[in-house]
């Protein structure tokens, strides 16, 4: 069921506390942490406390934590000391998307590839 915790997901574990991560900012509804694999200098993930299968599930059922993920965001470039970052959702395989449970990349500390959108 869309919004409760799933026994098979990486993210779901993170938040439980069954797989450890580097956290470094968390609230009553998300979590940020560092990802494991970094495409940039800064790198982190902020993904909601419930589970949505990515962000398009997550805007519809829960507008708010939508907005949240985003106001993390921006709390967690500003504690990292970024004036310029870049945001990214995947969704779907085909976009990148690995884990299946709604997250928003946080990447900066570096110039980004200025063909990506």
């Amino acid at each position: 069921m869309a919004g409760e915790p799933q026994s098979d997901c990486l993210f779901c574990k993170i938040v439980a506390g069954e797989i450890p991560a580097t956290v470094v900012r968390k609230s009553a509804r998300t979590l940020a942490f560092r990802d494991i694999n970094p495409q940039a200098p800064t790198h982190v993930l902020v993904i909601p406390h419930a589970h949505y299968p990515n962000a398009a599930a997550l805007a519809a059922a829960e507008p708010a934590i939508a907005g949240e993920l985003l106001a993390e965001a921006g709390e967690v470039a500003r504690e990292e000391g970024l004036t310029d970052y870049r945001l990214i959702f995947n969704t779907g395989a085909g976009a990148g998307q690995t884990v299946f449970h709604a997250h928003v990349h946080l990447l900066g500390g570096t110039k980004l590839h200025e063909g990506l959108v």
